[in-house]
């Protein structure tokens, strides 16, 4: 299939599906696409067992997408950059001490806590997952996906301070969470690794990311400073984003985190002191439509993958998936709960900031594009059920229900 016909018909879907929730459904739009398309997925399945085969044309068009390479070093950049330029700066340098232990210590809690027990569920229902798959698993869905995070709390009221570290942590935990898995997959691909050696992977893909995105972000502040052309300036942000995050990879540091500093330099000092008011306005619709049109096939995408997984669904997928979602909240509760009772001991914490923060833990593509990376190996389709249904969970489930535990925030219930 031409890639022209996959993107006439994953826009044409994403339309119908965009339309009929401003007419009807009336729900935040990501989550609403991807209810459809799921919806959509579900029912091709079930008209296979009328016997109408319906599915085949829709999964000759998704084995001709690589979800994991259209993700990962594709609209990945351009979503991460898009979402920190929008997140207030000042807010965020208020909790920066809270964001970097939430994204660094949560992370690796939350990673310990599910490879743990999802090991140990293993053994008991006798699934046989290797230790190193547990953990890999816990690696993926582990750090909160920006992609599915900011877009829906824009919209809760939630308190200036906890959306700011919401925020934050999503932006930050993406990439600590894909160096992670990275460095645990380095472990698979080459046996005679050492602990050190994987540390120094860590240390350089995480802090050579954020050097190399304050470097990108600081370049392209001069360059636009330097000009009053709104169609220039534009296209310097483009080329920051596109050619920033593939050097990125060429030089081995962590391209998320790169998007992340550049985004938030170029949405801050960049924002108030190199732009004109014409160039912020061009800037922030061009970036906002970039930001809800991707985020849109994306989310289509995601309820579709339903019908490249669900072939090679066995009863030892089911029920990994079954333990998965209430083992990844029960993860996110312990390593939220212990890091906010260390940052309580330092000073305010809003109320409901645990309920609030574990709620608000979604998962979007970024897991199921790490799952889909993993090696044909006996794991590899439990792994991706259970991360998908983790995935599916959280924005269906939790997604529609965080501006209730928002409303009960507010007025004083937790």
């Amino acid at each position: 299939m031409h890639i022209l016909d996959m993107i006439g018909i994953l826009t044409t879907l994403t339309a119908a599906f965009a339309f009929i929730n401003y007419h009807v459904l009336h729900l935040q739009l990501t989550i609403s696409l991807m209810l459809q398309s799921l919806t959509f997925s579900v029912t091709l399945m079930l008209l296979l067992v009328f016997g109408i085969d319906t599915i085949k044309p829709a999964q000759l068009l998704l084995s001709n997408i690589d979800f994991n390479v259209l993700m990962l070093q594709g609209i990945l950049s351009f979503l991460i950059f898009a979402g920190a330029l929008f997140v207030k700066n000042e807010e965020l340098l208020n909790v920066k001490l809270d964001i970097a232990v939430y994204a660094t210590a949560g992370v690796m809690i939350s990673m310990g806590v599910i490879g743990g027990l999802f090991l140990w569920g293993s053994n008991l229902l006798d699934l046989h997952i290797r230790p190193i798959y547990c953990f890999l698993f816990g690696a993926l869905i582990s750090p909160t996906d920006p992609v599915a995070v900011l877009p829906i709390l824009r919209h809760h009221g939630i308190p200036d301070r906890l959306n700011a570290q919401i925020a934050g942590e999503a932006l930050f935990n993406d990439g600590i969470g894909i160096v992670l898995f990275l460095s645990l997959f380095s472990l698979i691909e080459a046996r005679d690794v050492h602990a050190g050696e994987i540390l120094l992977l860590f240390l350089r893909e995480t802090g050579g990311g954020l050097v190399f995105g304050a470097l990108l972000g600081w370049l392209g502040y001069l360059m636009m400073k330097s000009i009053d052309n709104y169609q220039l300036e534009i296209i310097i942000t483009l080329a920051m984003v596109s050619g920033g995050y593939s050097l990125a990879k060429n030089i081995e540091v962590s391209g998320p985190l790169a998007m992340v500093m550049a985004g938030l330099l170029i949405g801050g000092p960049g924002r108030r002191l190199a732009m004109s008011e014409r160039t912020r306005e061009s800037l922030d619709r061009f970036w906002g439509f970039v930001e809800e049109l991707l985020n849109s096939i994306l989310f289509t995408l995601i309820g579709l993958e339903i019908l490249a997984i669900v072939t090679r669904l066995n009863k030892v997928d089911v029920i990994a998936a079954a333990i998965a979602v209430p083992l990844v909240l029960l993860a996110r509760l312990l390593s939220v709960g212990a890091i906010s009772f260390f940052l309580r001991c330092r000073g305010e914490l809003v109320p409901g900031t645990v309920p609030i923060m574990t709620w608000s833990g979604l998962r979007g593509g970024i897991p199921i594009a790490l799952a889909l990376s993993l090696p044909d190996v006996p794991e590899r389709g439990t792994l991706l059920f259970a991360t998908y249904a983790v995935v599916a969970f959280s924005i269906l489930v939790q997604g529609t229900t965080l501006k209730h535990l928002a409303a009960w925030q507010r007025s004083g219930w937790i």
